[in-house]
């Protein structure tokens, strides 16, 4: 749809021969900015409440980069997953408000900081190694506007460590917890709220956990209901999912 269609439409709408709802409904379909090795989605934020967010790897810098600077036309925030350094340095000269996040690869631009969200999403993990997937789940939620607590390091392995913070657990409305290992965290935190609980499968641990599959089939075999799971290493998705639900 171009400029002059869209001008068309909403002067429809002002003539009382189109309703909002129905532009509202055109405006969700409208295409795709291709830029060849790329197809930017900017009104998946009017669909689905976030713009699209942008996975670093595989992706030449100069990608991003393209990619970035077209997003930047709209006034959302823009978050990229799975960066570097050097990518940030690029996206830095495009908007000097970029923060990057060492540990997890995480490159926000933040220029809404809106609160959206209903109430707090806490992020918890086991150990200081899951701490990378934990600060994705973190920041990704951060960006699409929700306040977040974290508490790392609090695995089974001590569990006072963990119910000394059972206060801040139940005054979540969203909990995200990150475990590798065998991938108890999880079942244990459900037990202890009614809040609903993303369990995040870590790929740290040893041979036998089979870089996070281990983690993974027992969170999928939690005995607690309030538990769901996502991908191995998957912070964005819980980060993400979390949002919504803290949203709804």
């Amino acid at each position: 749809m171009s400029p002059d269609e869209i001008s068309k439409m909403l002067r429809r709408v002002r003539q009382g021969k189109l309703s909002v709802e129905e532009a509202v409904d055109r405006l969700r379909t409208l295409p795709y900015e291709d830029l060849g090795y790329a197809k930017i989605d900017h009104h998946r934020s009017l669909r689905q409440g976030f713009p699209e967010v942008v996975f670093a790897r595989g992706k030449a810098p100069e990608q991003v980069e393209g990619i970035v600077s077209r997003m930047l036309a709209n006034k959302h925030n823009i978050l990229i997953t799975r960066g570097d350094e050097a990518l940030y340095e690029r996206i830095v000269r495009l908007d000097k408000t970029a923060e990057f996040y060492a540990l997890s690869g995480a490159i926000a631009i933040r220029r809404d900081r809106k609160i959206r969200g209903k109430g707090k999403i806490a992020v918890v993990c086991a150990g200081t190694s899951d701490i990378p997937v934990a600060e994705e789940a973190a920041v990704t939620a951060e960006t699409m506007g929700n306040p977040v607590e974290t508490l790392y390091d609090v695995g089974v392995a001590g569990i006072h460590r963990l119910l000394s913070k059972s206060r801040h657990l139940r005054e979540a409305r969203v909990i995200v917890c990150v475990a590798g290992m065998e991938g108890a965290l999880p079942s244990v935190v459900a037990g202890l709220v009614s809040a609903p609980v993303i369990a995040v499968p870590s790929s740290i641990g040893y041979g036998a956990s089979f870089r996070g599959l281990a983690a993974l089939l027992g969170m999928l075999n939690s005995c607690s209901p309030n538990v769901c799971v996502v991908n191995i290493d998957n912070g964005f998705g819980a980060g993400y999912l979390a949002s919504v639900m803290n949203r709804l």
